[in-house]
């Protein structure tokens, strides 16, 4: 490889055989640049060193097969499919095409069967994975590849992906390092001209490096060109990027190639890489002597039992420079060679049909509905979108077309979205199909940062819906209320309730109608469904939807342990309704942290920001960067905290995203508290408030106000903070939860005068409900212990340190374990001078969940099967975490947990 030196050393090393670690690298370059070329000598290298490879070509008419890409990977590995747990073979199967799949797969659990397979295939040698042109892997397998890549960690592993560099990898393009795989430089292109069989001289040769622009593949094929035409390099004139010049160039050697082969050629370009076993049935085997013009014009070469083109441009430029009737009749003869693969089938069928044509269209519905059952959303769409354009019905067209908006949406592309919505627009007027095309459009833009256009179309279907009688209103109210949420505008509750109130008793019952409730206003209307709660989610059972929305409507009314409950009841199949984060879906997390179980709360975050983050839904993202930041503040992280809270206001606009801007400045103020900077902590606090004192935010504000208190008594504005906090208290009136009482207390007592604080200690602590809130509940004893040992009350004040202490200790909360620390030293209990967080909390937050399931007894395969991790990974982590704990064996786990995390059992 001329002029790769570089490359191929960093490529050489990251397939070294005596590797302990999985490696993700990703190649990126124009066509041309060399990435095919790369990869092949990195599958070569780790062949030669015993190591085993997987590898994918992308193909540009097969990015809309889900799961092809998959498929074409695990190929040679389907037999080591037995191996994998029950339900993990049976989810991949049911992808792959190998078994049938009634219901829609969870996308979780194809990517730990990949992951677990991955994780078996090295035990007996090191992997390589390679995928090529991976901008037209389909979308399904991109998201399973990136699921594994995300979870390799001690796995002998290496990911190559190469890709386009102009293209968007969904999934990979961030937190990966990447190779740009740049033009060669003016000594590199002259050697590498140097070395062709008639290398070009004088004025040619200064057109075709001028031309090539360092584009390797540009200069071979260019001085080929000119070898054959005027000596003066006019072949190369004009003004056609490279790449256009290129295929132009491959279509010419096509040109002159005789009929026996340009037929199997065009057949072979025709077919994806996935049919070609089956479709070489119909092709001449690979020595046959039809081929030879091929192999000498450099178009083709023998990839073992098979032929393959030599670069795909040479694939693109064959089958362009065909007519239509003959590109035609190659799909026509794919067809009948894939009467087994129906996909397939139907996917040539409609390459070769240009007018209406109702069984193609059918077969193409058919191929819809078996990707949507494997949960490839993008295929599925796509299958509906060309069944629509082949359907001879304008009925027919706007039904399908509505079909493939639905699916869209679990892809994340808005624009694919509403253009199938406008499309459905176009054919039809019958406004129950137009209602949901729009409908799927707003509920994809709630995830997205500019809530007021989302909540104005959403008001706009739900007004329509309403004056139609249609039960489709409570569905656009149902995603209004998310946005309401996430805006936090006022004048939007308004509208809210009006379409509410308008509609009859018997069409808002049920769980919709509760999270309206709720999540527009849960200190008025919804406050009233609190003691409902525990009904609905049994009725609920086991419909995943209504469980969650139900557990997010009991998160949001503050009762946090039923919500917990009920997210754990549906936790197996909370993620398996499509690929996107579903209506409030950091709320999980919310939950999780509120109630002390913090590593789970991070988690949800990080699995939250991966899926947004490929899809490109960036308010999502922000809010799982906002989770995040305020675990990692209240863990003494705080650096990491300040970069994720900024991440996440960088992402919204805090206009349109209030409880993003005030969740994200909550974190920064408890950053800023760990630091011991009051200053900051009260400037972020105080911004949860209007300069009148109203909350920026009816719901999140007022999770702030215990804080700002705090923060007040510090820098010395106790009467204002005094005047904002009754004010909230005025405004909250009765319906003001269990929790956010506390916290009021807490706030009252911390800015009273010392000797009228007392009664309000006592109140924040009095409700046992308080307990299902840990960490708060700490904070209040460590406060009313302090009060206490100023009074001089020091018996009364050290079992509140203590607690205190205890729960700091187990939930890790490092700053405030020091500061509490220090007051049971000051309450003269010195032996606290060596209290330290335990070795259990010092764990990362994926260690600390490891830890758990194996101290209940459950195996490598089955934690890995709960966190989505490889069994190796987990056997991996458990290695490295023994001597932390001072442990040796696996049966020592139980008491180090229940040591660490007495009294947390039953949170965990």
């Amino acid at each position: 490889m001329v002029g790769r030196e570089t490359e191929t050393a960093e490529i050489i090393r990251r397939v070294a055989a005596d590797r302990s670690h999985s490696e993700v690298l990703i190649l990126t370059g124009d066509p041309g640049a060399g990435k095919s070329v790369l990869l092949d000598l990195a599958a070569d290298r780790a062949r030669r060193e015993g190591g085993r490879v997987l590898r994918a070509v992308g193909s540009e008419s097969e990015a809309h097969l889900g799961f092809a890409g998959l498929h074409q990977m695990l190929r040679p590995v389907l037999g080591e499919l037995d191996s994998l747990p029950p339900r993990q073979r049976s989810a991949l199967r049911a992808v792959l095409g190998l078994d049938e799949c009634p219901e829609a797969t969870d996308g979780m659990l194809v990517g730990l069967a990949v992951l677990t397979l991955v994780s078996d295939l090295t035990e007996q040698a090191p992997l390589l994975v390679v995928v090529d042109d991976a901008q037209w892997i389909d979308r399904p397998s991109l998201d399973v590849l990136s699921f594994v890549a995300r979870r390799m960690d001690s796995e002998p592993v290496t990911l190559l992906v190469g890709v386009r560099a102009a293209a968007a990898l969904p999934g990979f393009d961030k937190g990966y390092e990447r190779l740009e795989i740049g033009p060669l430089s003016g000594e590199a292109a002259n050697r590498l001209l140097d070395q062709q069989p008639t290398p070009p001289v004088g004025r040619t040769r200064v057109r075709i490096i001028r031309e090539a622009a360092g584009n390797p593949l540009a200069l071979v094929e260019l001085a080929r060109a000119t070898a054959t035409r005027h000596s003066d390099g006019s072949s190369v004139e004009g003004p056609l990027p490279v790449t256009d010049r290129l295929e132009r160039i491959f279509a010419e050697h096509a040109e002159f190639l005789p009929e026996a082969t340009r037929r199997p050629l065009l057949l072979l370009a025709a077919a994806d890489a996935t049919d070609v076993p089956t479709a070489s049935r119909g092709l001449p085997e690979a020595g046959d002597k039809a081929w030879a013009p091929a192999e000498r014009a450099g178009l083709v070469r023998q990839d073992g039992p098979w032929i393959s083109f030599r670069h795909p441009l040479i694939r693109s430029a064959t089958y362009h420079a065909a007519s239509f009737e003959e590109r035609r009749e190659a799909h026509l003869a794919l067809a009948e060679l894939l009467t087994e693969e129906p996909d397939r089938r139907a996917w040539h069928l409609a390459a070769a049909t240009t007018r209406p044509d109702e069984d193609v269209s059918a077969a193409l519905q058919q191929t819809a509905d078996r990707a949507r059952r494997r949960g490839g959303y993008a295929a599925a769409a796509a299958a509906l979108e060309r069944a629509a354009e082949l359907s001879p019905s304008r009925a027919d067209q706007a039904r399908l077309l509505t079909e493939a908006a639905v699916m869209a949406v679990f892809t994340g592309q808005l624009g694919w979205v509403e253009h199938l919505a406008a499309e459905v627009r176009k054919r039809t007027g019958d406004r129950a199909l137009i209602s949901r095309a729009s409908l799927a459009t707003g509920q994809l833009m709630t995830l997205r940062r500019h809530h007021a256009a989302a909540f104005a179309l959403l008001t706009r279907i739900a007004d329509e819906a309403a004056s139609a009688h249609s039960p489709r209103v409570l569905d656009a109210l149902a995603a209004a209320a998310v946005v309401r949420y996430y805006s936090g505008e006022e004048p939007q509750q308004q509208q809210i309730e009006s379409l509410l109130s308008a509609m009859p008793d018997s069409t808002v019952r049920g769980a919709l109608r509760a999270w309206v409730l709720a999540v527009s206003d849960p200190n008025g209307a919804g406050a009233s469904l609190a003691p409902a709660l525990p009904g609905l989610i049994a009725e609920a059972k086991d419909d995943a939807g209504s469980l969650t929305a139900l557990a997010i409507v009991a998160w949001i009314l503050d009762q946090t342990a039923l919500a917990t409950r009920t997210f754990d009841e549906a936790f197996d199949r909370w993620q398996a309704r499509g690929s996107l984060p579903d209506g409030l879906g950091c709320a999980v997390g919310w939950a999780y942290l509120e109630q002390g179980r913090w590593a789970e709360a991070r988690s949800v975050a990080a699995e939250i920001s991966a899926v947004a983050s490929a899809a490109g839904l960036d308010h999502a993202e922000a809010c799982a960067h906002a989770l995040d930041a305020t675990v990692l503040a209240l863990l003494g992280e705080r650096t990491d905290a300040r970069r994720g809270a900024e991440q996440a206001l960088v992402l919204v606009d805090p206009l349109e995203s209030r409880s993003v801007a005030v969740s994200a400045r909550r974190a920064l103020g408890l950053a800023a508290v760990a630091e011991g900077d009051y200053d900051t902590a009260y400037a972020q606090f105080r911004s949860a408030f209007t300069d009148d004192g109203d909350p920026v935010h009816y719901h999140v504000s007022y999770t702030v106000l215990a804080e700002l208190a705090a923060a007040a008594v510090r820098r010395g504005r106790r009467e204002d903070v005094a005047e904002l906090l009754e004010r909230s208290a005025r405004r909250l009136g009765t319906g003001m939860s269990a929790r956010i009482t506390a916290l009021v207390n807490r706030g009252r007592a911390l800015l009273a005068e010392p000797d009228h604080a007392e009664p309000y200690f006592q109140a924040a602590l009095a409700d046992d409900t308080g307990e299902q809130w840990p960490f708060e509940r700490a904070q209040t004893r460590l406060d009313y212990g302090e009060w206490l040992r100023r009074q001089r009350r020091i018996a009364e004040a050290r079992p509140l340190l203590t607690t205190a202490l205890d729960t700091f200790q187990r939930l890790g909360a490092r700053s405030w374990i020091e500061r509490a620390t220090a007051e049971l030293r000051a309450a003269g209990i010195e032996a606290a001078s060596s209290v330290v967080p335990s070795a259990f909390t010092e764990l990362s937050p994926q260690q600390q969940q490891i830890v758990q399931l194996a101290a209940r007894g459950l195996t490598n395969r089955e934690i890995g099967e709960k966190l989505f991790l490889s069994p190796r990974t987990v056997g991996s982590h458990l290695y490295r975490v023994f001597p932390k704990l001072g442990i040796t064996a696996r049966s020592q786990l139980r008491d180090v947990v229940e040591g660490t995390l007495s009294g947390a059992g039953a949170q965990s």
